[in-house]
């Protein structure tokens, strides 16, 4: 699998927008989920971590899930002997993770998910019963977001199919609100936060 993020690892974590965006979802998840330390959480699309050392704050244990070994490599050199996340380097559709998860967070990497009803059964199989998912992404766009769309197999995503994808993977009390406004010279964009439980 080519690994679209080899040049950009280096650099990924001096993105302020990246930082504080990803700051913020971390926030808004800790708004709606009782996060605790008895959890054990998936990062899917975990990066270099930056969501996943936030959410690792208030868990057990984070795993980080990504297909990028470069973007792995940054967060393996974050870990301390404090605060350590886990990773998979794996494609988990084709590859599933056999574990099951308290919940699973991700921020902005589902417009990198192909089959999105594919993922979302897949999905359903690593988390608890009782277990949540948050997923943060970019509402509905022209596809300007990104200044090079490879690897984007989706230009932001509406509310109600988007929903209904997660309902029909066997989720139930699906949640999606605005939670940030991204300001770029061409436009603004939306990011939201979806929640279901299992």
């Amino acid at each position: 699998m080519k690994d679209h993020f080899n040049k950009k690892a280096e650099t990924w974590d001096e993105g302020a927008m990246r930082v504080n965006g990803a700051a913020k979802i971390a926030e808004a998840i800790n708004r709606r989920i009782p996060l605790n330390k008895e959890m054990e959480i998936m990062d899917f699309g975990t990066g270099t971590g930056l969501l996943g050392f936030e959410i690792a704050k208030a868990t057990k244990k984070v795993y980080g899930v990504d297909t990028s070994p470069s973007m792995l490599e940054k967060l393996h050199e974050k870990n301390t002997p404090e605060m350590t996340i886990e990773t998979y380097c794996q494609d988990i559709i084709k590859d599933p993770i056999d574990k099951v998860f308290h919940g699973m967070v991700s921020s902005m990497t589902l417009h990198h998910v192909e089959e999105l009803e594919l993922f979302f059964k897949t999905l359903h199989q690593n988390i608890a019963e009782g277990g949540f998912i948050a997923i943060a992404d970019l509402e509905s766009e022209d596809g300007t977001f990104h200044s090079d769309n490879t690897g984007v197999f989706h230009f932001g995503f509406e509310e109600k199919k988007l929903c209904e994808i997660v309902e029909n993977a066997g989720f139930k009390d699906v949640k999606f609100e605005n939670i940030d406004t991204i300001n770029k010279p061409n436009r603004d964009f939306g990011v939201f936060l979806l929640t279901a439980k299992k």
